[in-house]
């Protein structure tokens, strides 16, 4: 039966994602609002032609990017490994449905094509007992977790509580844009006109799982817009009395998994020492082991379109499988070492297009259950 309330109790079932057909992207609002640091430059590649340059698409005329299909024949061959890693190590492993084909779908309000359930951690989480499904914020992933419903159900059946927060409607209107203007990028208004639909409602609750850390009773939790503030009020009422969530203000643009990641009771991975004095006093007082700063050559080379979906920090997305041993990729030993020195055991595994795929391996899995109940972390 589903049980997981931190990132770190023994592991004993995952869902790992599937790679199978992400063979493209609809570089439209929802995703230039997420990516916002890499998709503006999108159009200005040479292989995308001078009209896109002129006459940035709208909301219903974006632009598709086909991805290299060499990337994704090696992306499934690093996914496979951690699987079958995660299999040598006694987990239960379970898989999505696959696309057997690039699957095109509409809503009422705007078109797009379903990607493949891979980077799960994003738009599910495990409360304890409970599966939370958590509204989409690109357009494209709106349907992806029917691809997770058969594991969903089984888990179901077995006694777990299952919940959907509330899906938006997603008309352009609904984003909320500031956070993107204050950066140091075009405002979002400039780039890509936000346009006026009958459908509009204001801001809607648009919001990652992967914007939460567990800490037992403790839930870190990114809120960088007024759509990630909604989904806060809404977790704060659903959860209330039970988990206490953590508010980090404007931490990072939405995820922040390759920032935060606690190993075991008492003992962080933080990305660098900038972001200590922003955490919760109580995770003040853990020790921190801030990782080697990564450099180039440990990624592949890429082409002048090929579009990079992450910062250089994507290796921190580390999974533990306990408080000792942890999933990492073997395209950064300087990390392996680190965790070394600390008294860890480090599994490397290899994932060679995570920045073009825009995840890790936390955020390929999601743990559903770890041994263990809820406790309090920060008394």
């Amino acid at each position: 039966m589903v049980n997981s309330f931190n990132e770190w109790s023994p592991l004993k079932e995952v869902v790992v994602g599937s790679p199978i057909h992400y063979d493209i992207q609809d570089l439209e609002l929802s995703f230039k609002v997420f990516f916002h640091d890499v998709a503006y430059s999108a159009f200005c590649y040479p292989s995308y032609g001078s009209d896109s340059q002129k006459n940035p698409p709208d909301s219903q005329n974006s632009i598709t990017h086909t991805l290299k299909k060499r990337y994704l024949e090696e992306l499934n061959e690093d996914v496979e490994e951690l699987v079958n890693t995660l299999k040598q190590l006694g987990v239960k492993v379970h898989r999505p449905i696959t696309l057997s084909k690039a699957i095109k779908f509409e809503t009422p309000y705007w078109k797009a094509d379903c990607i493949p359930a891979l980077n799960i951690r994003d738009q599910a989480i495990i409360m304890g007992n409970e599966i939370l499904e958590t509204p989409p914020q690109v357009r494209a992933r709106y349907f992806e977790n029917d691809l997770l419903k058969p594991i969903f159900y089984e888990y179901f059946r077995q006694g777990a509580k299952w919940t959907n927060m509330p899906k938006p409607i997603m008309t352009d209107k609904s984003f909320d844009t500031s956070y993107i203007s204050g950066q140091n990028v075009p405002a979002m208004q400039e780039v890509y006109p936000q346009n006026e639909s009958e459908f509009d409602i204001g801001y809607e609750m648009m919001f990652d799982a992967a914007q939460c850390i567990r800490f037992g009773k403790d839930i870190l939790i990114n809120v960088a817009t007024k759509n990630h503030y909604l989904a806060y009020q809404w977790l704060q009422r659903h959860f209330e009395g039970k988990f206490n969530f953590h508010l980090l203000h404007q931490f990072a643009d939405n995820h922040i998994d390759s920032i935060i990641l606690p190993l075991k009771p008492g003992t962080l991975l933080l990305r660098n020492p900038q972001f200590l004095d922003r955490l919760p006093e109580a995770l003040q007082k853990w020790d921190i082991i801030y990782p080697p700063e990564p450099t180039e050559n440990i990624f592949p080379e890429y082409e002048e379109d090929d579009l990079i979906l992450t910062t250089k920090y994507i290796d921190l997305n580390v999974l533990s499988v306990d408080e000792d041993k942890i999933i990492v990729n073997s395209l950064f030993p300087e990390l392996i070492k680190t965790l070394e020195k600390h008294g860890f055991t480090p599994i490397p595994v290899q994932h060679r297009h995570r920045r073009i795929f825009g995840g890790g391996f936390h955020c390929f899995t999601l743990d559903t259950v770890r041994e263990g109940s809820l406790e309090d972390y920060f008394s």
